[in-house]
């Protein structure tokens, strides 16, 4: 669900900070300006616009929106890596303790894990962590390899097939042909 910053008034959408989504607030408007309270507190002065559709926007209600949503994506692929492989955890928190991209190694393992599953990147990242190697993607991809290559398995290709190819293999439950027979009353006469 998308949650706007925008307060609806007159056709027309104003910004409010981000903090204040999802509350009653009270417009008051006059000629020239639109403002929004919080009750006290001032919220956001627009100039008021008679447009239809219009979104009168403050930078830096929309500025400050801009960190939390990276913030959210960066955690997203994040909480995806450690429910699928634990040991990343462990391997992230060293790699962040060492100043490390923690977005850039988190978006290099999302893709050994969709490559070679879960298992086969939890064990990687358990012998990465085990040996004296930096807490890093590299050493993570390494030994994906060797473990591949010891156990004589060609390397996973990743193949990104249009919509139509992977649709063709849906199965389809048949129906009961005897629904024809009551269609055309019974009978297997040719006209």
């Amino acid at each position: 669900m998308r949650v706007s910053t925008y307060v609806r008034f007159d056709l027309n959408g104003y910004t409010i900070p981000h903090t204040h989504v999802r509350r009653v607030l009270t417009v008051r408007a006059d000629p020239r300006h639109v403002r929004i309270p919080d009750g006290a507190d001032l919220l956001a002065t627009h100039v008021r616009s008679y447009d239809r559709g219009a979104q009168i926007e403050i930078a830096a209600h929309i500025d400050i929106l801009v960190a939390p949503k990276r913030e959210a994506r960066h955690h997203r692929g994040l909480d995806h890596l450690a429910r699928a492989a634990p040991a990343s955890r462990t391997l992230v928190l060293r790699a962040a303790t060492r100043g490390a991209n923690l977005g850039n190694i988190t978006a290099h393992l999302l893709r050994p894990l969709d490559r070679y599953g879960a298992a086969q990147l939890q064990a990687a990242i358990e012998e990465t962590l085990s040996s004296d190697a930096a807490p890093h993607q590299n050493p993570v991809r390494l030994a994906l390899e060797r473990r591949r290559e010891s156990r004589k398995v060609p390397p996973p290709v990743t193949v990104n097939l249009p919509e139509h190819v992977r649709s063709k293999d849906t199965l389809v439950t048949p129906h009961r042909l005897n629904i024809y027979d009551q269609i055309t009353g019974g009978t297997d006469e040719l006209a």
